[in-house]
């Protein structure tokens, strides 16, 4: 089996790299220690994002109806791990790159797709996740925000928390429960413009980033019937859609792998990488980001022959998490001294982002709990 790239994809994968080395600025390093929803790189990715759709760098993966140049899933692909292993220079826009937006050109109606796609494709839209409640986490048919049929209109009433980017975004892809009990048969999607009366955000001091996560408040939020996207009893359908494409949309295992390339490279010229052990380490770490690697480009080639993603996206998830977890501990272990101080942006930057690895876009317990049941054939309950 060959996994070599092609030569038109390393020269688009050259293409893209040129384009960060001219437009990043020199402080970019330092700049996207913030975070993909910190006021800094929000602001840059409004400058930015717009420079790389007119370069035809954005969506290139998208049809060309909706601004894109109907290219390979690879290209995508290719795209988001050079995006990340830069710092992610698109801001909260990749959510709209990797899922947002082909989730509303799969399911959104004529309307909805007019008003909210033109947008993204120009690189001027930031918008939130509004999935994890407090007692509904990864466990999405337990949430219980709800929104109320009243004549025209929906009136939502609830509480999110970790919502990504809310404290800046436009516009937030709501879960809410229009049905009686729990489960999930209930579940409606709203997109919801934020600047909507009744709701009200607090950002989440964290370490992870300045801005990334919140507490979003829905007090008597009144939509119209037309914010719903999908037709009733066909959410769930469409939320297993976006979070296959979400789970394996974040390439963290392009930073992983060139970061443990840079304390490689450190090691040696201190003389330390002679060690068998620490080689030992750091084989073990490049083995388990090829593997992510190698796991998530298997969702790719799916998708790119039209076939629908199974187990195999939360499969990939589960070794994404697994390398960034080596790599972190490989650095504990072996370069402390780059968490102390001025220290290694690079590495604090990768240390920071894996934090939140085993938990974002589902947690890797609900991951292992899809594989177990989906690929692996065995019960819930073992007796």
């Amino acid at each position: 089996m060959d996994f070599d790239w092609t030569d038109e994809d390393r020269a688009f994968r050259e293409r893209v790299r040129d384009f960060l080395a001219r437009e990043l600025p020199a402080d970019w390093a330092e700049m996207s220690r913030h975070g993909p929803g910190s006021k800094e790189q929000t602001a840059f990715s409004l400058e930015f994002c717009p420079k790389l759709a007119a370069a035809g760098l954005l969506v290139p993966h998208w049809p060309a109806e909706w601004g894109g140049s109907a290219r390979p899933a690879w290209e995508h692909f290719i795209l988001g791990e050079e995006m990340w292993a830069a710092g992610e220079p698109r801001g909260a826009q990749y959510m709209n790159v990797n899922w947002i937006g082909p989730t509303l050109m799969r399911f959104g109606t004529d309307e909805q797709k007019r008003r909210y796609i033109p947008p993204m494709a120009a690189g001027k839209a930031i918008w939130c996740q509004g999935f994890s409640e407090p007692n509904a986490g990864s466990d999405l048919g337990s949430l219980r925000t709800r929104a109320d049929r009243d004549g025209d209109d929906y009136v939502i009433n609830g509480q999110k928390i970790w919502t990504s980017y809310a404290g800046l975004a436009e516009h937030c892809f709501l879960l809410a429960r229009t049905g009686q009990g729990n489960g999930k048969a209930g579940i409606a999607i709203f997109l919801v413009p934020m600047a909507t009366p009744g709701i009200d955000v607090r950002s989440i001091p964290s370490l992870i980033g300045h801005g990334d996560i919140h507490e979003t408040f829905f007090t008597d939020v009144r939509v119209p019937a037309s914010a719903r996207l999908g037709q009733k009893g066909e959410a769930w359908s469409i939320i297993n859609y976006s979070l296959a494409n979400e789970r394996v949309g974040i390439a963290r295992y392009e930073l992983a792998d060139r970061v443990l390339g840079r304390m490689v490279d450190e090691l040696t010229q201190r003389g330390l990488f002679d060690d068998p052990v620490v080689r030992m380490r750091a084989g073990s770490a490049a083995a388990a980001c090829d593997a992510a690697r190698i796991l998530v480009h298997r969702t790719v080639d799916k998708r790119s022959r039209g076939e629908v993603l199974g187990a195999e996206a939360s499969i990939a998830r589960v070794a994404v998490a697994d390398a960034e977890t080596v790599v972190t501990d490989f650095a504990l272990d072996f370069l402390p001294d780059a968490f102390s101080g001025p220290g290694d942006l690079a590495v604090q930057t990768h240390h920071e982002r894996a934090i939140v690895t085993g938990i974002a876009s589902g947690s890797i317990e609900i991951q292992l709990g899809i594989i177990a049941q989906r690929w692996l054939g065995l019960p819930r309950e073992m007796r």
